[in-house]
């Protein structure tokens, strides 16, 4: 189910506070704030930032079909007349917009948040509740002071359901994005040692994301993680912003959604589940337990916002892991196939131990070995060393057989190896990528990990690049 998007240039006018020198009569199917990914009928905001200003590129997207753009001056080879409005600041204005589109659209929204897991929530979400009617969820990283603005002026006025991932690594960041969203949901999958760079303990990390709750009123539903050492805190932050409804998920005996059991399989995972007193089973074409889990935070919260249960179950089996977040790939060589797990977006120490485990439950044929690839996990402040050297037993006991490390800080986790399982060491994922395809052997089963900025993609990119992808891609033994 696909809402369409439609901005009629009077609701622009008077969302933004805009000046026009000439009468508007355009409509908008889309908003967009880059060039490159413009589309046709698509209303243009000129942001200004860093080394860019928005400006320079007007005269390009109405080139490439922009209906209008929003602008804070005459913007540079663009006609007098053309359908410009005018705006004090275009940052502003996108915000403005991004208030009118929530508040037009009288949709139940669930805002995802949290240390890990946050994507993969939300897309789970959005595959779930797009079974029971019209759904929008922002677009893969867009979850941030510009990113959910822009999402929320993309939001169909007709959509039934809202999904909106939040992103924050300073404290204060998540109140003004709660605010904007106003979510009916709040979805928090978990809280770890991640944005250490910027915390002095988890409990401020915990405190951090309880600003999600500031944009809610009385009637919502917090759903928390129950396993974890923070749902306390985050229970009685919830309390103290007003909510009534608070409900949990995991293997706690008290959880609302309860892990009864999991087991691995070739194509993904079996749950058993009790969700709200009914038992339930289901399947996932992915693997990995921490997915399972973060499945029935997800079940809970798509409930919790009017999602009826059997429907939302079924969709589950339809759900795929968006691109570097856990896909599985076999690849077709002469000599025999490899496997990659492509867990390159992103990295903090609960994701990687997640990862690590995942790639022990898994068995590769004869002559195979699991291999683990590496890259620094970034915004760890001063426990970066010991946080990097601290993985090293995770991955002793899951039996991997040859580690391949890049970065500054991956160098501590090398050195804290035994030496029989150090494959190689390089500074970047460029310089690390040759050492990994020439250590391949045919069987061999791969996962690659990495901060985003670590480009771990790129050695990703590679291996499957070494030969042709099998038919079904997600098939792994366990």
């Amino acid at each position: 189910m696909t809402a369409k998007l439609v901005w009629q240039a009077e609701e622009v006018i008077r969302a933004v506070g805009g000046q026009c020198l000439h009468e508007q009569t355009w409509e908008a199917h889309g908003v967009s704030i880059n060039t490159r990914t413009i589309q046709p009928l698509d209303l243009f905001i000129a942001l200004v930032g860093g080394a860019r200003d928005g400006h320079d590129y007007v005269a390009e997207a109405f080139e490439k079909g922009a209906s209008a753009a929003i602008v804070s001056r005459q913007p540079p080879q663009v006609a007098a007349d053309a359908p410009v409005i005018l705006v004090e600041d275009t940052f502003t204005a996108l915000e403005n917009l991004g208030r009118a589109g929530r508040q037009r659209c009288k949709a139940d929204i669930v805002a995802v948040t949290g240390s890990v897991g946050k994507t993969s929530s939300k897309e789970m979400l959005r595959v779930m509740l797009n079974a029971v009617g019209e759904t929008y969820a922002n677009e893969g990283n867009l979850n941030n002071q510009w990113g959910v603005p822009l999402s929320l002026s993309r939001m169909p006025a007709q959509a039934r359901y809202g999904v909106f991932e939040l992103g924050m690594n300073h404290a204060g960041e998540l109140t003004g994005l709660s605010q904007q969203v106003r979510p009916d949901v709040a979805l928090i999958t978990t809280i770890e040692a991640v944005h250490l760079e910027f915390f002095a303990s988890l409990d401020a990390i915990a405190d951090a994301k309880a600003e999600v709750f500031l944009g809610m009123n009385a009637n919502g539903a917090a759903v928390l993680n129950r396993d974890n050492a923070q749902f306390a805190r985050l229970a009685a932050g919830a309390k103290n912003h007003g909510l009534k409804k608070i409900l949990g998920f995991g293997r706690d005996g008290k959880a609302d959604a309860r892990m009864l059991n999991y087991a691995a399989t070739p194509d993904g995972s079996e749950i058993e589940a009790d969700i709200l007193g009914r038992k339930i089973n289901y399947s996932l074409t992915t693997h990995g337990e921490h997915l399972a889990l973060n499945s029935l935070g997800a079940l809970l919260a798509a409930v919790a916002a009017g999602g009826d249960l059997d429907a939302c179950v079924a969709a589950l089996a339809h759900y795929r892991q968006p691109a570097g977040r856990g896909g599985v790939q076999t690849i077709i060589l002469a000599e025999g196939n490899i496997t990659v797990i492509d867990e390159s977006y992103n990295a903090s120490p609960a994701a990687v131990r997640a990862a690590v485990h995942v790639l022990g439950q898994k068995t590769p044929p004869v002559g195979g070995h699991r291999i683990l690839v590496l890259g620094d996990m970034k915004e760890l402040g001063t426990e970066a060393h010991a946080l990097h050297a601290g993985l090293a037993s995770d991955i002793i006991k899951a039996d991997i057989t040859r580690v391949f490390c890049c970065g500054e800080m991956m160098a501590y986790l090398y050195e804290a190896l035994p030496p029989n399982l150090r494959g190689a060491y390089a500074p970047d994922s460029a310089e690390l990528t040759p050492h990994v395809i020439s250590a391949l052997h045919a069987g061999d089963i791969i996962t690659v990990k990495g901060s985003h900025s670590m480009n771990m993609n790129l050695i990703v990119d590679a291996l499957k690049a070494l030969g042709e992808p099998a038919l079904k891609s997600h098939k792994l033994a366990s």
